[in-house]
Formats: C-alpha cells, structure tokens, sequence
C-alpha cells in the first residue's frame, strides 16, 4: 500500500514511519523541509520525501496520483496563541485540496477527545479540523487520544518535570480535572490497526489507556513509579496566565504550548467508550506502565522523536535554512583552532555536546546564560537533547538549533535561539589536516548588538577556549 505520512517529523509521525516499512508499505513522507527530516540514512532510502507547507497555496501534481492512504497528523498548537485554529483549519483545506490530485481512499486523522459543550480553543479547532476533512473526496478514520504518555512527549516531559524538580507543589484546579492518559505504544496500534479496516471507515473513536484520573492522581502516580513522595496542594486563586507561567519556568515546555495546554486542562477528556478497542481485539496499557515503558526507552537511549525538537519549540518559526550559509560580512567572530591526533574521538565529543553532556568547559557559566535566557522569555537550556550520542538537522540541543549535522563531511553547524540582539551561529568542523575548527559568529542589530558582543567576549575567551581544549581532549 501507497501512503502519504504528513507531519512525518513530528513526535507522531517519527514513531509511525518505522512500524509501517516494517510492514512492507511505501510511505511518502510530506515535510516542510527535508533537511529536517531527522532518520538516518537508511530510513530516508526507503522512502519518498515531498516537501509542503500546508498553509501555502496548493501546488499541483506535487503528489503521486497512486497514493492508496494518508495519515493527517499535522497541528499548530504549539506555534500561536492567538490564531493557531485559524492556520489548523486552512492546512486541512488545503490537504483536501491536495488529496483531490490523487486516487487515496482513506485518511486517517489523530484528534483530541471532546466531551464537553463549551470546548477549549485547542479542542475546538481539533473538532473544526475534523469536520473540514469529513468533507474530502475520502473516507475519513479520526482517532481522539487524551493525554499521551511516552518517551519525549510533551505531556510526559511536563509530568516529569513537575515530579523531578517539585517534590512539595502548589497547584491550579485544574489538576482536579479528569483525563484518560494513554500509551504512545497503543496510539501508534491503533493508528496502524484502522489503516485499511473498512469497519473504521467514515467513523470517529475515541481512544484512550484503562485509567481515568485526575491531573493530581497521575503525578502521585509519577512519583510512586519512580519510587519516591510528593506532596501537591491545590489553590482557586492561580489564573490562567499565571498557569501558564509556571508550568513555562518549571518545566520544559514552550510558553505558547503552555498557554494552550493550561486552557485543555480545564476540559474533562474522557473516552465515551472503547468500541474500536474492541473492533482491533486491542489490549491497553496501564499508566503506570506507560511511564515504565518511556522510562526503558530513555535508559537505552533509544528515545525516537521529542516534541522539543519541534521548530516551534523555539523562537526562530519559519524555514531554517535561510541561516544555514554563514554571514561573511557585518559579523563579528571568535574563531578557534587547534591541531588534534585522533578525529574520530573528537568528532565523537562533537556530537555528544550539549544536554546532560555539557559544554565541555565552564557549564556552570552556560546555566546562567540559560537561567537569563529563560527570565527573558527564550528556551533556555530546557530542551536539552533527544539522543545523547546522536544528532539530526533540525533538532533543539539546549538554546540551539542544529542547522546541519553531517558526521561524514566532519561538520556541525549551530543556530542560537536564545533571546539576544542579533543572531549567532556556532560551528565545529575538522578538516582534511586535522585541525578542529570552532567559529562563534555573531550578527549584530544594531548599536546594542555590539555591545552586547563586547560585554561578553571576556567570557568568550575562557568558554570558547576551554571547550575547544577539552573537545581536542588536550591539557591546559
């Protein structure tokens, strides 16, 4: 079977692609940029990339006519606060667009369970999404999941957070209300068991694990798996923004996902039944064993996708590879050099950097260079990274962004999210002499960028220095 994953680089889609080559489908992956596109080379062999951007005019004959299914997992969620449904409703116009160019039969789309009259806006433009692609030339499957627990989701990053970092918590109400979490590993069944099934055909389910509990349970519930207490009050008095804010500064998420999350949380999201459960003869897992699960795959460093690696979960939103060629001009630069013995050791320490890792030289200085970015309303060092041994163009690494990871060509190339005036690149690369390269390049806005720069090139001096030193794995 032919069949078109959009939203194939997204936390979905990453854990979808492997399990249907497994089975011998041709997938055509639909991206907004290949480059970011972050499987290995084998992977990327199998497969078919296009590259689309939903929310532009729709192009003609970009896609294969013989197309047999689709999966529609694309979502604004975490790019707006204030237009997100607006930008969610035309991509899914303009897919219906697109699927009249082709011969699919069905598309499948991963929704949100709404339950109440008066819907959240996030749950509102889901539920909008679906009533336009009801309307396209094919029989539609919805699949509505509550909470998803798994390994790099936002949801469990959250919880993990809140339980790692807070073991006495002062809480919104809304940590009273109900939901149904479920297993990314019995999302991803039920989303491969409806692909072909005419009895799911032109149908809406709701999917969801055997718990219902509440916010509060589910981090108490946390806390039990992992083997220690937490203590959680809750107060009437903390407002939505001020949710938003502390779920932003104590945990990982974005301030713009927060802001649409805290406004779900206040909804009860509750299956209304398990009828496809028992169209699939699908068994759910516990809670508690999503958590386990998610927590052996971290430990084997086999996380697959994050929702932190997604560009939105930054500040630079639109297509990234207008910064991948460096500014040579109007620049300022620290550039660093040094003759190393064993390449692949210090390639190895290149690709390991950041996150748990570290920077190699003075992290206690880049926690406060975090710290400060955050206060100022940017990433921080918060995301960290998905893999600790591996990196794909496109991934979040700290307050970074990988602008190209070629382990071949012995290059990387970084772009600062952080908040700053102006833009920085930092890059690593080894050439055919075995010289390491590392080049800092700053691109002032204006008087106040180069006086930012200036203020901190003492800093730069020690930092740069030293981790080109222990990157070299050479003594002071």
């Amino acid at each position: 079977m032919k069949i078109l994953l959009t939203g194939a680089n997204g936390y979905i889609g990453m854990r979808l692609l492997p399990q249907l080559l497994d089975v011998g489908h041709q997938i055509v992956c639909a991206v907004r940029d290949e480059k970011r596109l972050s499987i290995d080379r084998e992977t990327k062999n199998k497969i078919e990339v296009v590259e689309i951007d939903f929310l532009d005019p729709v192009q003609p004959n970009i896609l294969p006519l013989d197309i047999d299914s689709a999966y529609y997992l694309i979502h604004s969620m975490t790019s707006s606060i204030s237009d997100f449904d607006e930008k969610e409703a035309l991509s899914a116009e303009n897919f219906n667009t697109y699927m009249e160019q082709t011969k699919v039969k069905q598309v499948i789309y991963l929704s949100g369970i709404v339950n109440d009259a008066k819907l959240s806006k996030h749950l509102s433009s889901r539920k909008n999404v679906e009533d336009i692609l009801y309307q396209g030339n094919f029989k539609l499957t919805v699949l509505r999941a509550g909470i998803i627990v798994g390994s790099g989701s936002s949801s469990f990053e959250i919880i993990r957070d809140l339980c790692e970092k807070l073991p006495f918590m002062i809480t919104p109400k809304w940590v009273l209300t109900k939901t149904q979490p479920i297993a990314i590993r019995d999302v991803i069944s039920f989303l491969m068991g409806v692909l072909g099934n005419e009895n799911t055909y032109g149908q809406s389910f709701d999917i969801g694990g055997p718990d219902v509990l509440t916010y509060k349970e589910m981090l108490h519930r946390y806390a039990k798996v992992r083997g220690f207490k937490n203590w959680i009050w809750t107060v009437p008095v903390m407002t939505p923004k001020l949710s938003s804010y502390w779920l932003y500064f104590v945990t990982s998420t974005s301030y713009k996902l927060a802001v649409n999350l805290v406004d779900s949380m206040k909804m009860e999201v509750v299956a209304k039944d398990n009828k496809l459960q028992q169209i699939l003869n699908l068994e759910t897992h516990t809670y508690e064993e999503a958590i386990d699960m998610a927590f052996k795959k971290i430990e084997q460093n086999l996380v697959i996708s994050s929702w932190k690696d997604s560009v939105v979960s930054g500040q630079v939103n639109d297509d990234l590879s207008k910064y991948i060629q460096v500014p040579k001009y109007g620049v300022l630069k620290d550039i660093k050099s040094l003759k190393i013995i064993d390449s692949e050791t210090v390639l190895e320490n290149i690709w390991r950097i950041g996150g748990e890792n570290g920077w190699y030289y003075g992290n206690w200085l880049w926690k406060i260079r975090g710290f400060l970015d955050k206060l100022n309303g940017g990433p921080g060092l918060r995301r960290g990274r998905t893999n600790s041994d591996k990196i794909y163009s496109g991934d979040a690494l700290d307050f970074w962004r990988v602008l190209l990871a070629d382990r071949k060509g012995k290059r990387l190339l970084l772009f600062a999210e952080m908040r700053m005036p102006g833009e920085a690149w930092l890059e690593f690369k080894i050439d055919d002499s075995n010289v390491l390269h590392q080049t800092a390049t700053f691109r002032p806005k204006g008087l106040r960028g180069r006086l930012y720069w200036y203020s901190v090139v003492p800093f730069h001096y020690f930092i740069f220095g030293g981790m080109i030193r222990n990157l070299a794995n050479t003594k002071n």
